[in-house]
């Protein structure tokens, strides 16, 4: 090996990784040494990734190609074999999570701070998969943070890596191998969905308007929809990804894809809308005049699943992280197969995937997946849904109104409190949790509560025990009230408000979101004195 340096360090407090890795604002990465340190504090932990081959790539976000370089000299100076890296150092975190199974590779780090604003003001991350492809588990990110916090150096050979140029070169004695991988992936998908029924739609007339928001998609987006699947290329938005994103918060929901949202429902809206986030493993779905919620959306899709050939035998089981909405329970009970309850993370998920209990899985974040592979993927959902219609000649507003009369209706709305003050949100949490024990019974709003918990999770592969996941509050009605902290805010704190009201198969399904839903938010300022607490007079965003 050529030569490399040892440099001395000293231990960052804060490097604690959250649900998706660590992801902090641009400028605290770009202190000395501070990428270095946690990137150190990975190889240190991950002993396979010495000597062994692992993945590379980004959402090009702004720090992002400077970091690769960062990232490949410490690679070869900790002994890596070989890295897998996506031209330009760009890559979706869906690609990320199937190369790494693909080409049977140790794991992988993924660049990105997912659906987060981006610039040199904006914010940066980091996230460790396995070789699963799936995010590393908390057992992995608690002992990288343990490291972390006792690092006395790291190790960072010299060297440059062309990025744009296709095939192999080295640094040092590693082999660095630049791969295209839009081309794969789209190759992947074609493996799981009917693309010669979904261009049969296209051609039929069947309009759509996606948004790659500026973000990581819009290659794939283009290669897939446009160039395989026949959809006019000016139906495909904000394709070319940027450092900023263009300035906008990449995230596909009413307030941020407003542009989209302005687009379905106004004059003359195209047959169907979706949008993608900053690395792609998040989306939205739209009719005319139509939004379909990310809940709606899991469920709808386990139901309709048969209908992709690579789903054709059927599903083994769903699962859903513990604040979406459960209308996917229904559809569980409904096929006899098993529905699992997780934590709020994508990597729950994966030992359940491996275990061989569950197809589907999603989460209320716009995020729906399957088994393909370990991770969200947005381009993933917008494929089932075409395929779905394609096979149903149905729009997609009858698609969810006739599941809503199979099913019934979950009215389900999340609201966001964001870059609130830390101590007020986790006084709000403090405040509700001192109640549990004593909601029993309490009427509200024409509601009565049937009973009140912190959600702990036991993963029913290895045992492991989750605690203190968010407080639920149950109504005799059906209907629920979720609280939470997030994990992937780099300011202040983010407060989650989830409401969900149930009517079922014979009941009204064309009520107002808002209005079926307001006696729960109300019930939740009563219990918490939520806006007086926060000082503010509503969301910074209701999705």
């Amino acid at each position: 090996m050529d030569a490399f340096h040892t440099i001395p360090t000293t231990p960052y407090e804060d490097q604690k990784p959250g649900t998706s890795g660590l992801r902090k604002r641009v400028t605290d990465f770009k202190q000395p040494h501070y990428l270095e340190n946690f990137v150190q504090s990975i190889f240190d932990t991950v002993r396979d990734f010495r000597g062994g081959k692992i993945l590379l790539g980004g959402d090009g976000r702004y720090f992002n190609d400077e970091a690769v370089q960062i990232i490949l000299r410490m690679s070869s100076a900790n002994g890596v074999s070989e890295v897998i890296l996506g031209k330009n150092a760009i890559l979706s975190t869906p690609a990320a999570s199937h190369l790494i199974r693909k080409y049977h590779l140790n794991g992988g780090l993924v660049l990105s701070a997912s659906h987060n604003p981006a610039g040199q003001n904006g914010d940066f991350g980091v996230k460790l998969n396995l070789e699963t492809g799936g995010p590393a588990p908390t057992s992995v990110t608690d002992a990288i943070f343990a490291r972390s916090q006792t690092l006395s150096h790291y190790r960072i050979a010299d060297g440059n890596i062309d990025t744009s140029r296709i095939g192999t070169q080295n640094l040092g004695d590693m082999r660095v191998t630049v791969v295209d991988p839009v081309e794969d992936f789209a190759e992947f998908m074609e493996e799981l969905f009917d693309f010669s029924a979904i261009k049969a739609l296209i051609e039929s007339g069947f309009s759509i308007a996606f948004d790659a928001m500026s973000a990581v998609t819009g290659p794939y987006a283009t290669e897939i929809f446009g160039n395989r699947l026949g959809v006019s290329h000016d139906q495909l938005y904000n394709t070319r990804p940027l450092p900023d994103f263009g300035g906008a918060h990449p995230d596909p929901n009413p307030v941020h894809a407003n542009a989209l949202f302005d687009r379905m429902f106004g004059p003359n809206p195209p047959d169907f809308g979706a949008a993608s986030d900053g690395d792609g493993d998040r989306y939205i779905a739209l009719g005319p005049h139509f939004y379909v919620s990310p809940s709606d959306c899991l469920a709808v899709i386990a139901a309709n699943a048969h209908l992709a050939p690579g789903y054709k035998d059927g599903i083994k089981g769903i699962a859903r992280s513990m604040p979406t909405g459960r209308a996917a329970d229904n559809v569980a009970a409904h096929l006899n197969i098993p529905i699992y309850e997780t934590p709020t993370g994508w990597k729950y998920f994966g030992n359940l995937m491996d275990a061989g209990r569950i197809t589907i899985c999603g989460e209320e974040s716009a995020s729906t997946s399957s088994d393909h592979i370990r991770e969200k993927d947005g381009l993933w959902g917008v494929l089932m849904w075409l395929n779905i219609i394609a096979a149903k000649g149905e729009s997609v507003e009858a698609i969810v109104r006739a599941h809503w009369r199979q099913f019934g209706r979950h009215y389900y709305t999340r609201h966001d409190y964001e870059e609130v003050d830390k101590a007020s949100a986790e006084s709000i949490i403090a405040t509700l949790h001192g109640q549990l024990e004593t909601l029993t019974g309490r009427s509200l709003q024409g509601e009565t509560i049937e009973v009140a918990d912190s959600f702990t999770y036991t993963d029913p592969v290895d045992g492991t025990v989750t605690k203190n996941q968010g407080l639920r509050v149950f109504f005799e009605s059906g209907s629920r009230l979720v609280m939470r902290l997030s994990g992937t805010g780099t300011k202040g704190a983010t407060l989650r408000i989830y409401l969900e009201r149930y009517v079922g198969p014979e009941g009204d399904h064309d009520i107002d979101l808002a209005e079926a839903t307001a006696g729960l938010a109300m019930i939740a300022d009563t219990l918490t004195d939520l806006k007086q607490t926060l000082n503010r007079d509503a969301p910074s965003v209701i999705s």
